[in-house]
Parts: C-alpha cells; structure tokens; sequence
C-alpha cells in the first residue's frame, strides 16, 4: 500500500517509503497534476480490465483506487507457460491520496482511456492561495 496527498511529499520521505518496502509489489505509477482548482490524478493501469478490476472510492478522508492486474497466461507450470521473460508486475494493488477536508464523494469524477485511469477532483485546491490580510497603523 501506498499512500499520496494532493501537495508534493518531500523526497526524503519517498526515499524512506522506499527502504520501509511501501513500494514493494504492484504499484501503478501515478501523477497528480494542478489543473485550475481541481486535481487531476492519473495511474498507468495498462491492459487492466477497469470494470472489472479496479474500485475507486472515497473513505475516511482519502481517494482510494484497488484493483489488480491479472496474469492471463499463467497455467499450472510455469515453466510451461511460454515465457521466456517478464518484467511485468501482475497482482493486487491499492493506491490512496489524502483529500482536503472540504472534498466529498460527489466532486470526484473518474474515466480510463489507452491504459491510463484519471480521476479528476472538482475543486481540490479552491482557496489554496495565501490570502494577503491588510495590517492596521495606529
């Protein structure tokens, strides 16, 4: 499991993720992109069968994405199975991204196309900006 916020996490932290083994497994490769006020997040899930394998849902404050991606070609022998070599990652995964608090179910809209999932946050970053407040002299 791994877990992303919609603001960028230091890469010390990314690189201690990495050494805990939070990466280890299936794990789509995903970017968050700015787009207006919203957030746009989209996870590399070629060849899965979104339909029927992937569930995006909110819970506890965070966009949650499982799924898995299933291995077609595996028999009862693998030696059997034809390949020769495989450098993709087949199984279960789960990625989640922590929502800002005014965020709700109905603002998160998703869609799949050539191999990419992108779930768009309607007004993910709606007064973000630093609001500049005026000082009074006496």
């Amino acid at each position: 499991m791994s877990q992303m916020t919609l603001w960028a996490r230091p890469a010390w932290e990314i690189d201690r993720w990495i050494k805990q083994g939070v990466f280890a497994g299936f794990s789509p490769a995903a970017e968050i992109v700015r787009h207006g006020d919203d957030a746009v997040v989209r996870l590399e899930l070629p060849g899965v069968d979104v339909d029927k394998d992937v569930n995006v849902v909110v819970e506890r404050g965070q966009l949650v994405i499982r799924g898995e991606r299933r291995d077609e070609y595996v028999g009862d022998d693998p030696a059997k199975d034809g390949r020769t070599l495989s450098e993709v990652s087949y199984g279960s995964f789960r990625r989640s991204f922590r929502l800002p608090s005014h965020v709700t179910g109905d603002a998160i809209s998703a869609s799949y196309d050539a191999g990419v999932l992108t779930v768009r946050i309607a007004g993910a970053h709606k007064g973000a900006q630093a609001q500049r407040i005026a000082i009074e002299s006496k």
